[in-house]
Order: structure tokens, then C-alpha cells, then sequence
């Protein structure tokens, strides 16, 4: 009997021991794929693809890579970057941005606006030290006055 219970908590300890190397796995690859989306992103060039997509909505291939003034290599090895990391894919001769795409897309443009708002957000950061300093009403009030962007305003107020 007590040989039984003890293999019953090796098996368990060895199951829970699996389910964290799974779940470190899992870790592991999103803290890669985050990594493979900044880098490809980091690229000015593949930037500017990927913007394109987005704004001309599924313009063929030539239109872009004339329009942007890239070279047949610039373009295709960007593109495929683009692709690998899930942001664009190909349909019928056209390029699209996928849902991931589209998120990221998103992000991009509020991290632009933070940009924007760089100097606002250092006025705001040299207002307090302690989030504690200043009433909770009167860095609403601050903030709002401040920004003009609702995302910037909300993610700050959290």
C-alpha cells in the first residue's frame, strides 16, 4: 500500500513536473514569435510594406514595390519576412494583412501616438513619483487635459 502511494505522488509530481515544462514551452515560443514580430517590424523597409498592405487594401505586388521604389530582392525578402511572421499573407496575386496582422497593425499605430505624445508623457511622469503623491481625481484631471488620445488616456488611468 505505501509503495502504491508512493507511486501515485512520483507519477503526480512527474505530471505536474511535464505540465510546467509545457506551459515554460509555451512561454518560450510567444516570447520568440514576440521577438521575430519586433525584429521584422524593426526593419524600416518592411515597415513601410507592411503599412502599405494595410492602406491599399490588397494592391498587387508591382503597384507596391514601384510605388515604395523597392528592388525586386528589397521587396520579395521583406515580404516573406512579413509572411513567416504571420502578419501577411497572399490571396490570389494580392497581399493582405491578417487578423494577427491587423492587431499588430493597431498596436502599432497607438505606439506611434505614444511617440506623438512623448514630451506630454514626460510632463505627466514629472508631475509624480508615487502615483500615490497626487489624488486619484487630480491625475484624471492632469491626464485628460494633457492627451487628446482615449487609448493613452485609458491605459494610463488603469
Amino acid at each position: 500500500m505505501a509503495q502504491l502511494k508512493e507511486g501515485l505522488i512520483l507519477d503526480s509530481e512527474k505530471e505536474d513536473r511535464v505540465e510546467r515544462e509545457k506551459v515554460g514551452s509555451v512561454r518560450t515560443q510567444n516570447l520568440t514569435m514576440m521577438a521575430d514580430v519586433i525584429k521584422t517590424m524593426s526593419d524600416e523597409k518592411s515597415l513601410l510594406i507592411f503599412n502599405t498592405i494595410y492602406l491599399a487594401g490588397g494592391d498587387e505586388s508591382e503597384t507596391i514595390r514601384d510605388g515604395l521604389k523597392l528592388t525586386r530582392k528589397q521587396y520579395y525578402s521583406r515580404i516573406s519576412r512579413l509572411q513567416k511572421t504571420g502578419l501577411v499573407k497572399r490571396q490570389k496575386g494580392r497581399y493582405f494583412l491578417t487578423a494577427f496582422g491587423k492587431v499588430i497593425y493597431d498596436s502599432q499605430r497607438l505606439l506611434g501616438t505614444a511617440i506623438k505624445n512623448y514630451w506630454k508623457l514626460r510632463a505627466i511622469d514629472s508631475l509624480w513619483f508615487d502615483e500615490n503623491e497626487v489624488p486619484k481625481e487630480e491625475r484624471k484631471k492632469i491626464i485628460n487635459e494633457l492627451l487628446g488620445n482615449q487609448q493613452l488616456k485609458d491605459i494610463l488611468l488603469k
